[in-house]
Protein backbone atom coordinates (compact mmCIF):
# COMPACT_ATOMS: atom_id res chain seq x y z
CA UNK A 1 0.00 0.00 0.00
CA UNK A 2 1.22 3.56 -1.18
CA UNK A 3 2.32 5.76 1.42
CA UNK A 4 -0.31 8.77 2.26
CA UNK A 5 0.61 12.05 0.55
CA UNK A 6 -1.24 13.87 3.48
CA UNK A 7 1.37 13.46 5.79
CA UNK A 8 3.90 15.63 3.56
CA UNK A 9 3.72 18.80 6.24
CA UNK A 10 3.91 16.23 9.26
CA UNK A 11 6.12 16.79 12.03
CA UNK A 12 7.10 14.61 15.11
CA UNK A 13 8.19 16.19 18.31
CA UNK A 14 11.78 17.01 19.21
CA UNK A 15 13.95 14.42 20.74
CA UNK A 16 15.35 14.08 24.00
CA UNK A 17 18.50 15.47 24.34
CA UNK A 18 22.21 13.52 22.68
CA UNK A 19 25.36 14.98 24.32
CA UNK A 20 27.98 14.60 21.72
CA UNK A 21 31.76 13.18 23.30
CA UNK A 22 34.80 13.24 22.55
CA UNK A 23 35.19 9.09 22.26
CA UNK A 24 31.78 8.78 20.10
CA UNK A 25 33.05 11.45 17.51
CA UNK A 26 36.93 9.15 18.06
CA UNK A 27 34.90 6.43 17.26
CA UNK A 28 32.90 7.12 13.93
CA UNK A 29 35.98 9.20 12.40
CA UNK A 30 37.81 5.76 12.98
CA UNK A 31 34.62 3.90 11.75
CA UNK A 32 35.37 6.13 8.62
CA UNK A 33 38.92 5.74 8.38
CA UNK A 34 39.65 9.23 8.82
CA UNK A 35 42.70 10.51 11.10
CA UNK A 36 42.35 13.95 11.03
CA UNK A 37 43.87 15.33 14.29
CA UNK A 38 40.69 17.32 14.99
CA UNK A 39 38.25 14.36 15.54
CA UNK A 40 41.15 13.28 18.28
CA UNK A 41 42.74 16.61 19.56
CA UNK A 42 41.23 19.41 21.84
CA UNK A 43 44.76 20.76 21.03
CA UNK A 44 44.45 20.66 17.37
CA UNK A 45 40.85 21.99 17.42
CA UNK A 46 41.33 24.49 19.40
CA UNK A 47 44.09 26.00 17.22
CA UNK A 48 42.57 25.64 14.72
CA UNK A 49 39.76 27.93 15.86
CA UNK A 50 37.42 25.82 17.73
CA UNK A 51 36.27 25.73 21.02
CA UNK A 52 36.62 21.54 21.41
CA UNK A 53 37.01 18.20 19.41
CA UNK A 54 34.70 18.20 15.56
CA UNK A 55 33.14 15.60 14.33
CA UNK A 56 33.29 15.05 10.91
CA UNK A 57 30.35 16.07 8.46
CA UNK A 58 28.90 12.95 8.09
CA UNK A 59 28.45 12.23 12.28
CA UNK A 60 24.77 13.74 12.30
CA UNK A 61 24.10 10.26 10.32
CA UNK A 62 24.08 8.61 14.01
CA UNK A 63 21.39 11.23 14.82
CA UNK A 64 19.70 10.64 11.64
CA UNK A 65 19.20 6.91 12.70
CA UNK A 66 18.69 7.16 16.01
CA UNK A 67 15.69 9.95 15.91
CA UNK A 68 14.70 10.99 12.45
CA UNK A 69 14.54 7.30 10.86
CA UNK A 70 13.38 5.67 14.08
CA UNK A 71 10.35 8.77 14.53
CA UNK A 72 9.26 7.19 10.55
CA UNK A 73 9.85 3.49 11.26
CA UNK A 74 7.65 3.57 14.49
CA UNK A 75 4.69 5.94 13.03
CA UNK A 76 2.39 3.17 12.47
CA UNK A 77 -0.01 5.05 11.06
CA UNK A 78 2.47 6.66 8.06
CA UNK A 79 3.24 2.43 7.62
CA UNK A 80 6.78 1.94 6.51
CA UNK A 81 7.67 -1.10 6.20
CA UNK A 82 11.44 -1.31 7.34
CA UNK A 83 11.86 -4.58 5.44
CA UNK A 84 12.07 -2.79 2.20
CA UNK A 85 13.25 0.17 3.14
CA UNK A 86 16.82 1.59 1.12
CA UNK A 87 18.28 4.82 1.54
CA UNK A 88 18.16 6.66 -1.33
CA UNK A 89 20.26 10.17 -0.60
CA UNK A 90 21.09 12.64 2.25
CA UNK A 91 23.08 15.89 1.93
CA UNK A 92 23.54 18.27 5.03
CA UNK A 93 23.29 21.50 5.42
CA UNK A 94 25.78 22.90 8.02
CA UNK A 95 25.13 26.63 10.16
CA UNK A 96 28.29 25.62 12.28
CA UNK A 97 30.18 22.17 13.02
CA UNK A 98 29.01 20.13 15.27
CA UNK A 99 31.50 19.78 18.73
CA UNK A 100 32.42 17.35 21.30
CA UNK A 101 29.99 18.48 24.56
CA UNK A 102 27.12 19.86 22.32
CA UNK A 103 23.73 19.12 23.64
CA UNK A 104 21.57 18.30 20.41
CA UNK A 105 18.39 17.62 19.77
CA UNK A 106 16.16 16.22 16.42
CA UNK A 107 12.70 17.28 14.87
CA UNK A 108 12.06 15.49 12.07
CA UNK A 109 9.40 16.61 9.19
CA UNK A 110 7.81 14.66 6.07
CA UNK A 111 9.22 17.21 2.86
CA UNK A 112 8.04 15.13 0.43
CA UNK A 113 5.94 11.48 -0.46
CA UNK A 114 6.05 10.34 -4.20
CA UNK A 115 5.06 7.38 -5.72
CA UNK A 116 7.29 5.86 -8.87
CA UNK A 117 6.47 2.96 -10.43
CA UNK A 118 5.56 1.36 -7.35
CA UNK A 119 8.06 2.25 -4.86
CA UNK A 120 7.53 5.19 -2.54
CA UNK A 121 10.06 8.24 -1.75
CA UNK A 122 10.15 9.44 1.36
CA UNK A 123 12.13 12.70 1.71
CA UNK A 124 12.87 13.55 5.29
CA UNK A 125 13.59 17.12 6.67
CA UNK A 126 15.67 16.54 9.91
CA UNK A 127 16.65 19.94 11.62
CA UNK A 128 19.57 19.19 14.28
CA UNK A 129 19.59 21.90 16.86
CA UNK A 130 21.01 22.89 20.13
CA UNK A 131 19.34 22.60 23.14
CA UNK A 132 18.77 26.26 23.26
CA UNK A 133 17.36 25.79 19.76
CA UNK A 134 20.21 27.27 17.79
CA UNK A 135 20.42 25.12 14.54
CA UNK A 136 23.51 23.12 14.18
CA UNK A 137 22.88 21.33 10.79
CA UNK A 138 19.66 20.60 8.50
CA UNK A 139 19.77 16.50 6.94
CA UNK A 140 17.94 15.92 4.28
CA UNK A 141 17.22 12.32 3.01
CA UNK A 142 15.42 10.42 0.56
CA UNK A 143 14.00 7.06 1.56
CA UNK A 144 13.04 4.50 -1.10
CA UNK A 145 10.87 2.01 0.16
CA UNK A 146 10.72 -0.53 -2.28
CA UNK A 147 7.29 -1.84 -3.95
CA UNK A 148 6.13 -5.30 -2.68
CA UNK A 149 6.68 -7.60 -5.62
CA UNK A 150 10.50 -5.89 -6.25
CA UNK A 151 11.44 -8.80 -3.78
Amino acid sequence: MPLDPSFVGHSYPRSEVYEVGRAKIREFAESIGDDHPMYRDVAAAQSAGHPDVVAPPTFATILFGRYALKDVVDDPKLGVDYGRLVHGDMKFEFARPVYAGDRLTITTHIADIDTRMGNDFLTLRAEIDSEDGERVVTALSQLIIRAEDAE
